[in-house]
């Protein structure tokens, strides 16, 4: 039998935290978070972390286990995730899957295979330099050249998703969107519900022009100002994250405050669009706009409870 597997999937700002702490309640299930970002610790303002008073005693995991000079990436996504589900059914709890990195939830859900064709790190350097010298608009090029439906599928600024595919086809002659779209159709071994939680376009943006306010007055400038004068480089993967690069931008200098507050509401819009097109892609997602709902997350919730019930997805001692 296929083990359960709940995924509550979502833009940045929608409002899956909360809703993903109701879930948990109602299933008797934990919390695996699905966030690039949060895994660092001392990273709390920018990422919306969760705090431990909002948790209500539902376990959470994939939180604060690295430090922000360490690489995170979704081999070790993978790794760590699986591991946390087989301590849910362990417990007999039902692992919920909750992020908005659609990238990361695809590796788990179906086993996606990121074996390397050797250790051969050559290239892959090669290609950092070749970044640092003519930009990642020059390498995105490249990638547009050899496999232009992966070099849609993946933002120039992302040079190490770029980086990633360019190394796979050099290695293996083949396009690494070929070998994506392989994986996807492979059977996935949960048995699951893929729920995206979503809103009116308007209504999301100012949720997400509000949620940058709020994070600077939590502090968000003061938190980016310690990790840079503990010594943390700009160049680390978690300094890249949204929020703390255009912050590390303005305290150095490069632009004004006013600036950079307008680029990380700006690009936040459009990284949930990006989001939403990733999980539109998704043939099995379940999408749940708010507003058809009157924005009533109980009305939300019911509406997921009884989609798990029609999948007959359960664990031990279920309360639905």
């Amino acid at each position: 039998m296929k083990k359960p597997l709940i995924i509550l999937a979502g833009p940045t700002g929608v409002g899956k935290t909360k809703l993903s702490i109701s879930l948990a309640k109602r299933l008797n299930g934990e919390i695996i978070s699905a966030d690039s970002m949060q895994v660092y610790r001392k990273m709390n303002i920018g990422t919306a972390k969760i705090r431990p008073d909002e948790m209500q005693g539902i376990s959470h995991h994939l939180i604060d286990i690295l430090e922000p000079e360490e690489e995170f990436n979704v081999v070790l996504f993978a790794e760590y995730a699986k591991n946390a589900c087989e301590q849910c059914y362990e417990r007999g709890k039902i692992p919920i899957l909750v992020g908005g990195t659609g990238f990361y939830i695809q590796a788990l859900l179906y086993d996606i295979d990121f074996t390397e064709n050797d250790d051969d790190k050559t290239y892959r350097e090669s290609l950092e330099l070749l970044a640092e010298e003519m930009g990642n608009e020059y390498l995105h090029e490249m990638l547009k050249n050899v496999d232009p439906k992966a070099a849609c599928n993946i933002h120039p600024n992302n040079r190490k998703r770029v980086i990633r595919a360019l190394e796979f086809y050099e290695k293996s002659g083949r396009k690494i969107s070929e070998h994506n779209e392989e994986q996807q159709k492979k059977q996935s071994p949960y048995n699951y519900a893929y729920f995206v939680l979503t809103d009116e376009r308007s209504l999301l943006y100012e949720r997400i022009d509000a949620r940058v306010e709020l994070m600077l007055e939590e502090g968000l400038i003061q938190e980016v100002g310690a990790l840079l004068n503990s010594g943390i480089s700009r160049k680390t993967v978690s300094m890249q994250g949204l929020g703390y690069k255009e912050i590390a931008a303005y305290l150095c200098g490069e632009c004004s405050y006013e600036e950079a507050v307008y680029i990380l509401k700006r690009d936040t819009r459009h990284f949930a669009k990006r989001q939403l097109t990733w999980f539109k892609r998704e043939d099995a997602s379940i999408f749940l706009n708010r507003s058809e709902f009157e924005q009533n997350e109980d009305a939300i919730l019911e509406k997921m409870i009884e989609i798990v019930k029609e999948k007959e997805i359960t664990g031990t001692g279920e309360n639905v």
